[in-house]
């Protein structure tokens, strides 16, 4: 198969003009992923977006390697996100009330305690800031089209055509040979999918803020390490998470903000006996006013249809599959899903748009749904830490980072199983039968239906979750 990557970097001008034209819709990491390696894969890119610009705002999130991989192909994004990243961090854990479970060590130390190469991590913790601002320069660069305030309220196909499209809340129409849906969990694309999964209330919350760290100049000891719960703290900068159960505040959304005086009378309720550090109730109240934000977390089951039924639509990202936050692989799978769709219509060509489309979602989908439950394991493990285990192996306090996650390389497997992959879907195989594809999720699993609901059911009974066969580690 021609256009290997093997590692090397390939960039734009590296592939032919496929006379691909694509639309996508949505400007976060999925759309934005995708439109720039699109365009690298030779494929004619616009993308339209309701907002008036792409926002940038935020606090942060964790990008894992195999979502960064492909930085190799952009030398200006590689160097931007390298200067944003941050190096030689050190990491400490407390209890809520203050309590040291395990002391400062560098993030290279604690990779090599978990069996992991420091050299090589998992991934990085970033600015959702800063990492937007990375992709626009490289938009801007490229001289990629985006066309803002349009709002999609429906999508169509028309396979006699070989087009698909959108209407927007203007009536305005705009066709492509492929449309990608990367507008987020209540995009309209999953009317023509199929793929609406009813969202489930968790009963938990996230209460989250970022804000330049000059507002905690009237209380410096809060700049130092040492304050519970989810913060990451930048020499600019101070980011701070707290889960918590549900006030009747919350929303899903990003621009949902409340006052601290709100978190501050409700923060200690479900805790048990022990409060909450006072130092951490200081950090919530030098926080600035219009910066928390109060986002519900809701459960949604996964569901493999991502594509419509002539394949010309497709979702990525959380259109396609939704993550906790807590999971800290959403952001990591939506720039997979972007990659490997690039990669697979630039394989297939122009004549096989569907044929590549539905290839794409056969790679993919397994990979997630097993992403998808290895993050409710995480967020069971971070919600109810058993901290007596943690002072015998502080590892007991860390979510599991496992190799078929990071080490993956999105590009490089679709164009390692893309022609088996076509062949076994011509013949018919299903693809949770699929055995002469190596897979891209844990070695040995067998893929079963699973849903929110038995989750709930075995936590409520005191079960762990159970992950499945396999080696999920």
């Amino acid at each position: 198969m021609p256009f290997i990557t093997d590692g090397e970097p390939k960039p734009v001008g590296s592939y032919p003009n496929s006379g691909i034209d694509v639309l996508i819709v949505g400007t976060g990491l999925a759309g934005l992923t995708a439109a720039i390696e699109c365009v690298r894969k030779g494929h004619n890119v616009r993308v339209l977006e309701r907002n008036d610009d792409i926002n940038t705002a935020g606090d942060m999130y964790f990008m894992g390697l195999s979502a960064t991989k492909f930085f190799k192909h952009w030398p200006e994004m590689a160097k931007e996100f390298d200067e944003i990243s941050l190096h030689n961090a050190w990491i400490e854990t407390f209890k809520h009330d203050g309590t040291r479970m395990i002391p400062p060590l560098k993030v290279a130390d604690r990779l090599r305690d978990a069996g992991l190469n420091p050299d090589t991590p998992p991934g990085t913790f970033q600015m959702r800031p800063l990492v937007y601002k990375m992709y626009v320069h490289q938009v801007r660069r490229l001289g990629i089209q985006i066309q803002f305030g349009k709002r999609v309220v429906d999508y169509f196909e028309d396979e006699a055509r070989g087009k698909a499209g959108v209407v927007t809340d203007n009536d305005e129409r705009f066709e492509a040979d492929v449309v990608i849906a990367a507008d987020g969990v209540g995009s309209k694309s999953q009317k023509l999918v199929g793929g609406q999964v009813r969202a489930m209330k968790s009963g938990r919350a996230m209460w989250r803020a970022a804000f330049p760290i000059e507002h905690l100049d009237k209380n410096p000891e809060i700049k130092e390490p040492g304050t519970y719960a989810m913060t990451l703290t930048r020499p600019d900068t101070m980011i701070w998470v707290m889960n918590h159960d549900v006030t009747g505040s919350e929303k899903e959304s990003w621009n949902h903000t409340i006052d601290a005086d709100e978190v501050l009378a409700n923060m200690d309720k479900g805790v048990g006996p022990s409060p909450w550090s006072s130092k951490y109730k200081d950090l919530i109240k030098l926080t600035p006013p219009n910066t928390i934000v109060n986002f519900e977390l809701f459960w949604r089951n996964p569901q493999p249809k991502w594509a419509s039924p002539g394949a010309r639509v497709v979702n990525i990202g959380d259109a396609a599959h939704s993550f906790l936050p807590a999971s800290g692989n959403g952001a990591t799978q939506a720039i997979e899903d972007a990659v490997s769709l690039a990669s697979c219509l630039q394989i297939g060509g122009r004549d096989n748009i569907p044929q590549s489309v539905r290839a794409h979602v056969r790679i993919r989908f397994i990979r997630n749904a097993c992403a998808q439950k290895l993050g409710f394991s995480n967020a069971e493990l971070l919600q109810d830490t058993d901290w007596s285990q943690v002072k015998l192996d502080p590892r007991k306090a860390q979510p599991k980072l496992p190799a078929w996650v990071w080490s993956h390389d999105p590009e490089s497997y679709a164009y390692q199983v893309y022609d088996k992959v076509v062949e076994n879907m011509k013949k018919g195989v299903p693809f949770d039968k699929d055995d002469s594809v190596p897979p891209n999720y844990p070695p040995g699993y067998r893929y079963e239906p699973w849903s929110i609901e038995q989750i709930m059911g075995d936590m409520k009974a005191g079960k762990t979750v159970d992950l499945g066969s396999g080696n999920w580690d």
